[in-house]
């Protein structure tokens, strides 16, 4: 039983849609990322990630990695992939938040009323991602993205929000949000 269980993994992998696994090289087995930087897919939102997956391919998020790998994907591609990774389960990253930056990163989230897009215990919706448990700092490098106007394929929601935020403020989500699971 335990040579089984020890084999799971790939054999997920091994079921996964071509293009998805191509995914897996950087946003990890069953889309977990390991690299900090990068975002885990898993149990992702559906239409979010199609929607970015499409905002990289027509130039309206910028990214090295990114951009050259949507490239040749066709929209059934994309709903292929965000399918599969919607419908994988995001695993713990472990990250150790400081609980009183989480703390003061739970009243900035309040403040700014993060939940009405992000919903309660940040799990997204529709085109609204959902970003609890992601790594730290992806989560960190994200918002000053936004902050700085790097980022800008969101309508200006994230944008218009990001500006009010110190950098200070920007840690304290961070601990908060990646501290969700």
């Amino acid at each position: 039983m335990l040579v089984l269980l020890s084999f799971m993994p790939a054999l997920a992998q091994a079921q996964a849609p071509e293009k998805a696994a191509t995914c897996m090289a950087c946003h990890g087995p069953n889309g977990n990322s390991s690299m900090p930087n990068t975002p885990s897919l898993a149990g992702q939102n559906a239409r979010y990630i199609y929607l970015q997956l499409r905002d990289f391919q027509e130039g309206r998020r910028h990214n090295d990695m990114m951009t050259p790998m949507t490239a040749g994907l066709t929209r059934d591609d994309m709903r292929e992939i965000a399918d599969f990774f919607s419908k994988q389960t995001l695993t713990s990253k472990n990250f150790n938040s400081d609980p009183d930056k989480a703390k003061k990163g739970f009243a900035k989230a309040d403040e700014t009323l993060c939940a009405m897009c992000h919903l309660g215990e940040f799990k997204g919706q529709n085109e609204i991602p959902k970003v609890a448990g992601q790594n730290y700092d992806y989560v960190i490098k994200t918002l000053k993205d936004f902050k700085a106007k790097n980022r800008t394929n969101d309508a200006g929601n994230m944008t218009s929000v990001a500006s009010t935020l110190s950098d200070e403020d920007i840690e304290n989500l961070g601990h908060y949000i990646a501290g969700l699971n």
